[in-house]
């Protein structure tokens, strides 16, 4: 006997709210007293493939502003890029963007 399909019930949306486009993360690197210049420039070359110009305005960035966005993306980018630069001993946190 071949089972038979019974009706189900739906709750359909009763507001007109709609979900917001997901915000993109990014991360910021903050100054620090211990690393150096040359070595955060360096970095940030070596981790994101930035040249050196950009490496350099990124790191003056931190250096003079006390910190810079150095990359954007899905929250699962963020949280890799700011492991990376841990691991690399830079401070490092994310936020979603504003």
């Amino acid at each position: 006997m071949a089972p038979t399909a019974l009706p189900v019930e739906v709750d359909e949306p009763t507001s007109d709210t709609t979900a917001d486009p997901d915000r993109p993360w990014i991360v910021l690197v903050w100054n620090d007293p211990i690393n150096t210049m040359d070595y955060v420039a360096w970095v940030f070359q070596t981790l994101f493939g930035y040249s050196r110009e950009k490496a350099t305005a990124l790191m003056l960035d931190v250096h003079h502003k006390g910190r810079a966005v150095v990359s954007s993306g899905t929250r699962e980018k963020a949280e890799l890029d700011v492991y990376r630069l841990h691991e690399h001993g830079l401070w490092a946190t994310m936020q979603k963007d504003d």
